[in-house]
């Protein structure tokens, strides 16, 4: 969703809807800004929880994690004390000291990673429903189970057991309002024609594709559905779907037909302002991000569970689910149209591609994302121009850390971690963000895929993936909206 500039004419890619006036006032006046230097509270001595910025604070999260080992249960950031909570789990007075060495606030917890992982196993192996979706929660220190409107009946009292049989402590069970379905229809707005239709999606981030041409990164399931894409309506194609994975995970690498097209690495956040995307960075559960489409324009909203599963519908199987694994879940909301838009930080990290979800901008929801570091590591494409490689998403590489300081030198200022490999055949790599800042789909921070550490299946990708889709109306792949 970014702009892009196209030699000799000018590109003519209208932002649909009208920026929210809230996220509007709380992203803009401090976009970009620098990261302060001088925390009042660096790591030290005294054991003070420090203030951290939410981009540091997941890489401390990271580093504890390693060193912490099978004592680490999790983190999150608490935005309004601007500080990172570490769950620890059978941990001696050694574990939990190292832990506020590092500036951390430590919270002992009864479910162990280990746990967490062997619960999200079996909610594979019983409850992949479609309409279901599951996702660590370190501030409960439990899994949250979410099913949509469409599970009732036998579905509904086969996912209830399941969850009672993991024991009391393990797991919560809420319903939700809508159901859950791609958001296939915008930033800035690019368009197909298949054969069952026309398919509108949302241009996520600008990238530089490992042979150097300029390209983007969309929604996986907006790849598969179409090849070739325009940047209006009814207009000629300017750009062609490279890689595709869906479902198991969900990004598209597209590459611009002109090899000469420029692709500034920044997000149009509507009313003629944009925000400069300078890394690309993994979510923390408690911060604060940005979403941008062209259905519904700029909201804004918090970070609430990663390593998601979600179990859509599939659009091409009638009865069958397709699988998604590894993905952010936020409440910030979404509709048909802003698949594959920018998911981003005030300071300018891209953290997600807009994958799917369920409610409005109305009645607000679940939505789930696909992490944009996962997707740059599978693809080996780079942001903008150049900067940012995949092996260096997240910032300046980290001081080192041991585990008698796993905060690294002192209280020098923390920068983001590297981010984690993978390859085509497991684009979730060995560590898209978890609670403890690593493995997707993992809730030990080792495997990769959904929670129980399986979820490589990637069916549905490839680098020629036109008229795959499922039928639409032109505004919906769903064409339920």
């Amino acid at each position: 969703m970014s702009h892009k500039r196209m030699p000799k004419r000018k590109a003519a890619i209208a932002v649909g809807g009208v920026a929210a006036l809230g996220a509007a006032a709380l992203l803009l006046p401090n976009a970009n800004a620098s990261q302060d230097k001088n925390d009042t509270n660096a790591a030290g001595t005294n054991g003070t929880a420090r203030t951290l910025k939410a981009a540091d604070a997941s890489g401390l999260a990271d580093r504890l994690q390693k060193a912490l080992g099978d004592a680490f249960a999790g983190s999150y950031y608490d935005s309004g004390k601007q500080q990172l909570v570490v769950n620890v789990a059978d941990a001696d007075s050694t574990v939990i000291a190292q832990a506020k060495k590092a500036g951390a606030v430590v919270r002992e917890v009864r479910n162990s990673t280990r746990a967490l992982k062997a619960a999200a196993g079996t909610l594979k192996t019983k409850a992949t429903i479609p309409g279901t979706s599951w996702a660590v929660d370190p501030r409960t220190n439990k899994i949250l189970v979410t099913a949509d409107s469409t599970v009732t009946g036998a579905k509904w009292d086969r996912l209830q057991s399941t969850v009672q049989g993991l024991g009391s402590g393990t797991a919560t069970l809420k319903k939700s309002a809508g159901s859950f379905k791609t958001f296939v229809s915008g930033g800035d707005a690019i368009f197909s024609q298949t054969q069952q239709g026309g398919v509108r999606c949302s241009l996520g981030f600008n990238v530089t594709a490992s042979d150097g041409s300029p390209a983007f990164l969309t929604a996986g399931h907006c790849g598969v559905a179409a090849k070739d894409w325009s940047d209006s309506q009814n207009g000629q194609p300017i750009a062609t779907v490279d890689q595709a994975k869906f479902p198991g995970n969900d990004f598209s690498l597209v590459k611009y037909d002109d090899p000469n097209t420029q692709a500034p690495s920044e997000v149009n956040a509507g009313n003629g302002q944009t925000v400069q995307i300078t890394q690309a960075a993994d979510a923390t559960v408690g911060e604060t991000v940005f979403r941008m489409g062209s259905t519904t324009g700029l909201h804004n909203g918090q970070v609430t569970g990663l390593d998601a599963t979600v179990n859509f519908q599939s659009e091409t199987n009638p009865g069958g689910t397709d699988t998604v694994n590894g993905l952010i879940q936020t409440n910030v909301c979404a509709e048909a149209g802003d698949s594959g838009g920018s998911l981003f930080t005030q300071d300018g990290s891209a953290v997600g591609l807009t994958s799917g979800g369920s409610g409005d901008c109305t009645s607000g929801g679940e939505t789930f994302f696909q992490p944009v570091t996962a997707a740059l590591q599978a693809t080996g494409a780079t942001l903008g121009n150049g900067g940012n490689g995949a092996g260096d998403q997240s910032g300046s590489a980290a001081p080192s850390a041991s585990a008698s300081d796993p905060a690294g030198n002192g209280g020098d200022q923390i920068g983001g971690s590297a981010a984690p490999s993978a390859s085509a055949t497991d684009p979730s790599g060995n560590g898209t963000a978890d609670p403890s800042g690593s493995a997707a789909g993992d809730p030990s921070g080792s495997g990769a895929g959904d929670p129980s550490g399986g979820g490589s299946d990637q069916s549905g990708g490839g680098s020629d993936q036109s008229g795959a889709g499922s039928a639409n109306d032109g505004s919906s792949m769903t064409g339920s909206n």
